[in-house]
């Protein structure tokens, strides 16, 4: 059984804070701290250029992927570590149109984060032949499904409400037509129990500083369903992704597994600080931790309905579809995220009215949404929102 209380005392949390954003940034695991000052102090200070062999710098995309796999229900060996979320969508999404060749469409819906429909907007002029990104509306994208649709790009988790897509179902839809399926788990990984391997999923990416909390600017991650990577030419063909990177051979040779996709040079102390945030979820069932948040959500959303009757649930109440965070809307929820904020309870805000909570069982226990919940109320109820510095935008809301 899934102890929580242990599992928070494993974060460095600010006394006095209740900090839920955990899905945008995760707080910082105490292992981490340490774990970076031994990469940087001992093996860089110490071992140099020698810590490549000596302290497993070069394996650690694979070592580190094989921890997220388990934790979004994919085999070892299928998952790849490193560059960002923009490069990952970019390779799974290329590598998705590469199987559906004679197809022009990518299909996508309205409540994907933006970033990765600039991605296949720009895939697509770069791909040419009158290929387009086509976007539905969420609820509509198995009527949108057709023949000329080579590839769906869907995130699991609306980043703005918390709605989940039925990843079992669309996938079977999809692939019902023919069409590879590529699913972002940014605000999935770590917070839910994918299960990426039996729906079926052709690739997923995401990435690890929200509820994988491993740091500003941790790496990425992409999975590739086995069958799919012996066919795989890599539109980003690195060096790392080389079957032999230190032959410098002239013509590039993609390696025989997932790690085809890796570019660039693994940034060890990001990958280092991952790796010990990754202990964190050692022994932590994910499927109690889903029941946990379930319960944790419900009985936030109660609380504020009950104390702020300002604000209006935006995430769906069925539990079944709502993932780790909670979403309220507020006329003037910028200026009042802010007022929170300075009051000792972080969330954050996304436009155009959206206030957004993570409630993430790893560090998060009813006396913190109580305690959030009445701070709302007293911010909300003595319009202490309406103050020139709170309404006063910063460039990261």
């Amino acid at each position: 059984m899934t102890d929580f209380a242990k599992t928070k005392a494993l974060f460095a949390l600010p006394p006095g804070v209740v900090y839920l954003d955990g899905n945008s940034l995760g707080p910082l695991p105490r292992g981490a701290m340490e774990r970076a000052k031994a990469t940087i102090e001992r093996e860089w200070g110490v071992d140099l250029i020698r810590a490549w062999n000596d302290d497993g710098w070069m394996e650690a995309p694979r070592r580190v992927g094989d921890r997220i796999a388990r934790l979004i229900g994919a085999p070892a060996g299928s998952v790849a570590v490193g560059d960002t979320l923009t490069i990952k969508v970019f390779q799974a999404v290329s590598a998705a149109l590469d199987l559906q060749p004679d197809r022009r469409v990518i299909l996508s819906d309205s409540g994907n984060f933006p970033s990765d429909l600039y991605i296949a907007e720009g895939l697509a002029r770069l791909r040419g032949g009158g290929r387009t990104l086509r976007v539905a509306p969420p609820d509509a994208i198995e009527a949108a499904l057709g023949a000329d649709v080579a590839v769906l790009l869907l995130t699991h988790v609306d980043y703005r409400t918390g709605r989940m897509h039925d990843m079992e179902r669309l996938t079977r839809a999809a692939h019902a037509h023919g069409i590879p399926v590529v699913w972002d788990l940014a605000h999935s990984a770590g917070a839910l129990d994918c299960a990426i391997q039996a729906v079926g999923a052709d690739f997923a990416v995401g990435c690890t500083y929200k509820h994988l909390n491993g740091g500003p600017g941790a790496p990425a991650f992409i999975y590739v369903r086995a069958d799919h990577v012996a066919g795989l030419t890599p539109a980003l063909a690195g060096w790392l992704g080389h079957e032999a990177p230190f032959a410098f051979a002239r013509d590039y040779r993609p390696a025989p597994s997932v790690e085809r996709l890796r570019v660039g040079t693994p940034a060890v102390i990001q990958m280092a600080i991952l790796d010990a945030a990754l202990d964190v979820f050692d022994g932590v069932d994910l499927k109690a931790l889903r029941a946990r948040a379930n319960a944790l959500s419900a009985f936030f959303i109660a609380e504020v309905e009950r104390l702020c009757p300002q604000v209006r649930l935006i995430s769906p109440r069925d539990p079944a579809r709502r993932a780790g965070h909670v979403s309220f809307g507020f006329d003037h929820g910028y200026a009042a995220m802010q007022a929170l904020i300075a009051h000792g309870v972080i969330g954050d805000f996304r436009a155009p009215d959206v206030m957004r909570f993570g409630v993430t069982p790893l560090y998060v226990d009813e006396a913190d949404l109580a305690k959030a919940a009445a701070v709302l109320a007293h911010v909300l109820s003595g319009r202490l929102w309406d103050r020139p510095e709170f309404r006063r935008r910063a460039a990261v809301t």
